[in-house]
Formats: C-alpha cells, structure tokens, sequence
C-alpha cells in the first residue's frame, strides 16, 4: 500500500511547519512592544476592580432586568471574546468589572459609556468658564477639512480624550455668525433670565439631591430658549463633573462640552439614537496615511444616516456619549445610504480604537458614573502559576519517560513533536494576547495541559497501529505508512469530538471555564497540524532509515518476532497438509 497523500516529501512538511513557526515568533518579536512574555489572568498577577454605580433620572433603584442588560453590553466592551479574563457580575444596585493588569483605564472609559445620540451641530464656542473663572474668548476649532471624495469626514470639533488637536482646521463658528439653523446669538452672556447655577463640584448627596440637581442642569442646558441657552454655553464648566451625564433628554436641544474640554457645543434634538450603529472598527487609511473610524448603520439607522448627511451638507453632526461630544464630524459628502460612513481625524492607534469602541456597542439601559476604582492582589499568584508549570513539566517528563521506555528511540520522535507544539501554542498565547487580550490563568493552563495528553495519546496510537501492521508480517519500512493511513482516521475522529465538546463549553460557560475551553479547543487543533506536519513526517523518514529499522533501536524486535512465529506456525500448517 503506497503512503497516503501528503506523506511523500517529510522535509517539505517539516519545512511548512518551521515556517509557521518562525513567521510566529517573528510577529512576536519585530512587531508590537516585542515582550515575548504572555498576558497573565487576574488570579495570577491582580488587576484592577471598578465599581459602576447606575443613575436614574428620577433617582430611584434601577431594575433588575435594566442592570442585567447593562451587564450583558459591559461585559462585551471589556470580555470581547471571553478570554480576556474580566469579570462583570451585579453587586445590589452597582456593577463591579474586574479587569486584569495594572491598567484599567479601558474598562473604566468604555464601563462609563451610557447614551449615544447623533445631534446636529448648531453653534461651537470655546468654554468661556473653567474652574468657576471666565477665560478668554477664543473660539473652538470646528475640525479639520476632509480630502474631497472622501465619506464623512474630519476630525471632532475636539478629538477623543487623548487625541492631540489637528493644526489644520476649518473657520471656526464665532458667537456673532449665523448659527446652522439661522439663529443669531449675541456675543455675551445676558443677565435675564435667572437660571439655576451650573454644575457642582461634588455629587451630590442622597438621591433626592441628584435628582434635583439633573433637573437644574436640564433646566438650563436642555431649554429651548434661544437666550438662556446662550447663557449655559458662556456659563459651561467643562472641567467639572457633569451632573447630566447620561440623562439628557434626546428630544430636546442640549449644550455640552467636548470629551477634551476644548469646546462648547449647542446641539440640535437627537437625529439618530446609537442603538442604530451595528459595527464600528479602527483602520490605517493606507492612502492618506492615517487613522479613520469606520461606522455600519443597521437598516433603520442607515436611512436616517442617507438623510441626515443630505441635509447637514457641509456641515457637523455630533456623536453625543453621555452628555459629551466625542466627534464632531463635518459632512463631506451627503446622501449615503449605504448604511456605512468614515470618521477621519488627529486620531493614533490607540484613540481611533477607543472611539471604535464607544460607538461600536450602542447605548446602556441606564446611565454610571464610577463610585470606587481600585488595584487588587492577584488570588493566586505566581507561586500558583509556578506549581501549575511545575505540575505541567512533570507531566511532559512523565510522558517522555514513558515513550522512551516503552518504544525505545521512536520515544524521542514523540518528545521532539511535544516540543514543536509547545514552541507553537507558546507563540499563539503571546500573540492572541496583543489581538484580542486572550489572559492565560489557571484554568487555561489547565486546558493546555490536557491538551498535551491529547498530544500523546496522538503518538500512542500511531504506534500501535505501527505494531499491528508488523505483527501481519510487514517490515518497519512498509508499517509505517500503512499505520498511519489507519491512525490518522483514529485520530481526527477523536479530535473531532473533543473540539466539539470545547466548542459547546466555550458557547454555554462564562468566566474562566470559556478560558479553559479556549485553550483546551486550541491545543486540538494544534494537535492535528503537529501529527500532520511533525509526527507523520519524522516517523516516514526513519522508517526509510536502516539505524532506526533495527529493532533495538525502534523498539519493535518483540512485535517482529511474533510475526515469524506465526509465519512460520502457518508453513508448517501448509507442509502437513
């Protein structure tokens, strides 16, 4: 029987696999922060834990069914795939996100995200009022012009938090031209009518207080006066705490402050709600050399979009995040119905992806604000990841122990095809790590070490089929492929099964028991590349070796010596007949 396909040149497999392998550790090393160290769970290096406490308009108790909604999205924004190793569970009337690593900058921005609106751009000023002082009156940049052509458009009035300002920008919009929708605002702050004073540096204190205070700030910022809300954008603080975050009225006008604190801006009613938005994503534009958001509409949205850019041609439509802008776009291009739209802007990686983020998952049942922020200490430690590893090495020995004293030299071929999947899953923890923040715990470490037992049992029965085809009679040349055409079968059938298995336990778990699916369904499909690209091939080439046919050397003198026997048991059978 010939050697099955893909069997009859060794060295190019095992030259596909080096490859793979180097192309690996290559993107490890000459790309990113090149750590080649991966990205450890909360139970083995600590993160950090926020505590969200929900907001009500009438500053009553959130409902249960609200919370577990705001849960669901929460999770999303800092689990992503469920390997990251976060955590958001429902604490009474509070949620509290636990994020691994020192940094939880981006569980602290992205939990905070309550209501998106898109509201048309009437009037930009620079806050006239910082830290309770009037300042001076320059006017906000209104954002940067677009390439023609392009779709939407320009960097935000303000860019994201940490974007710098773009050095090209558009005429600013003066207090004393024309607003978008043909109101005239006087250039300063008139002394009628009484309004209640803006917003207060501490929160307040009982939920009576709160709720009087958003009505005050509605009072003022959401009238539909043209002269009082002349007097809230001269009298906008931004660098206080807004007591309106996430509670303004959509169907009402509103006046805010850049995410930056760089400008006021009056904002027309909500044109278009963020529940709207099914996809946004970050991207290099390779042809200007810069950062671009690209934002996908669902339907609905994306003919309200077609309408809304017809109409606001050349002109700034805002996307509104609890209360404050954090794009201002301009309009290059109107009528696009086609459901999709492009942000441009002073945006780097990391900003252009937060504002992915923001828009990408659409708006909370309820509104947050951060009521404690803190470090915690690893559960575990690394004294555990160190008995895990321990407990892991141990484990590969006890395998290669094993092999070498039951299947001699051929021993050796399985420890050096346990090594090469080792070096792979190595390099694919690292770089899942920088893709999607997969976090290597206990549990994951514990998927990984089943999976080198699966690795072994692989090498068990290759080898046994390699014995039952010699004890027919056949040479160790001629078992080697005969064997394996009837492993292989063996083997894919098995794996199929577990892959299924992880599979459902990703889909159905939560927590770290995705994370140990994860990796268990991970070391299965390394599994079959490795007997495929690294088991198959070594064994092919020593069965056309003469030192590894010797049976001291491969073990299988026994094996051989059953078969003469029976050959010879069957000659005398003959010769009595």
């Amino acid at each position: 029987m010939p050697p099955s396909q893909g069997t009859a040149h060794p060295l190019r497999l095992l030259g596909v696999y080096a490859a793979l392998v180097a192309v690996m550790f290559g993107l490890i090393f000459f790309t990113g922060d090149k750590s080649a160290s991966a990205k450890l769970g909360i139970d083995l290096q600590g993160g950090t834990r926020v505590t969200l406490t929900a907001r009500t308009v009438d500053g009553g108790k959130p409902s249960q069914d609200s919370l577990r909604q705001a849960q669901d999205i929460i999770e999303k924004r800092v689990n992503g795939l469920g390997v990251s190793g976060s955590e958001v569970v429902i604490e009474g009337e509070n949620l509290v996100i636990t994020v691994p690593g020192e940094d939880g900058a981006q569980a602290k921005s992205l939990a905070t995200t309550a209501k998106l609106y898109v509201r048309p751009v009437v009037q930009t000023i620079a806050p006239q009022v910082q830290n309770g002082k009037p300042v001076g009156q320059q006017q906000a940049p209104a954002g940067q012009q677009a390439p023609a052509g392009q779709q939407p458009t320009v960097p935000p009035a303000s860019a994201p938090e940490s974007a710098a300002p773009s050095a090209e920008s558009a005429a600013p919009t003066t207090s004393e031209a024309p607003a978008a929708q043909n109101r005239v605002f006087p250039a300063q702050a008139p002394t009628t009518p009484e309004v209640p004073p803006s917003t207060p540096a501490k929160q307040p204190a009982s939920a009576q207080a709160q709720a009087q205070e958003i009505a005050a700030a509605k009072a003022l910022r959401q009238s539909t006066d043209q002269t009082v809300q002349q007097t809230a954008m001269l009298t906008m603080d931004c660098a206080k705490p807004d007591p309106l975050q996430g509670n303004d009225d959509p169907n009402l006008p509103l006046v805010a402050c850049s995410s930056d604190g760089t400008a006021v801006y009056l904002l027309d009613k909500s044109a278009l709600d963020g529940q709207e938005i099914s996809n946004a994503s970050a991207q290099l534009d390779p042809k200007a050399s810069r950062w671009v958001v690209n934002v996908d509409f669902k339907s609905g949205g994306a003919d309200t979009w077609g309408k809304l850019t017809t109409q606001y041609l050349q002109k700034q439509l805002a996307f509104v995040l609890d209360s404050k802008v954090v794009s201002a776009p301009r309009v290059e291009s109107g009528g696009q119905y086609g459901g999709s739209t492009q942000i441009s802007g002073s945006f780097n990686g990391t900003t252009s992806k937060e504002l992915a983020n923001t828009l990408k998952y659409g708006s909370l049942p309820l509104s947050f604000q951060t009521s404690e922020a803190e470090t915690v200490s690893a559960t575990l430690g690394l004294s555990s990841l160190r008995a895990g590893l321990i407990a892991g090495a141990i484990g590969l020995v006890a395998v290669l122990l094993y092999c070498l004293l039951y299947y001699r030299m051929l021993g050796f071929l399985a420890g050096f095809s346990l090594l090469a999947a080792g070096a792979a899953v190595y390099a694919l923890i690292v770089l899942l790590g920088r893709s999607i923040g997969f976090t290597l715990d206990l549990a994951g470490i514990a998927g990984l070490i089943i999976g080198i037992g699966m690795t072994a049992d692989s090498f068990v029965v290759f080898f046994e089929r390699i014995k039952d085809e010699m004890r027919e009679g056949r040479s160790f040349r001629s078992a080697v492929p005969r064997g394996w055409s009837r492993a292989q079968r063996t083997n894919l059938s098995g794996k199929t099964v577990s892959l299924i298995a992880s599979g459902v336990l990703y889909m159905l778990a939560a927590g770290q028991v995705k994370g140990f699916a994860f990796t268990l369904g991970l070391t299965t499909i390394l599994d079959v590349i490795v007997l495929y690209l690294v088991t198959s091939p070594l064994m092919m080439l020593a069965s056309r070796s003469p030192f590894w046919a010797k049976p001291s050397v491969n073990g299988l003198g026994a094996v051989a010596q059953i078969a003469r026997e029976r050959k010879a048991s069957a000659g005398v059978l003959v010769k009595e007949a």
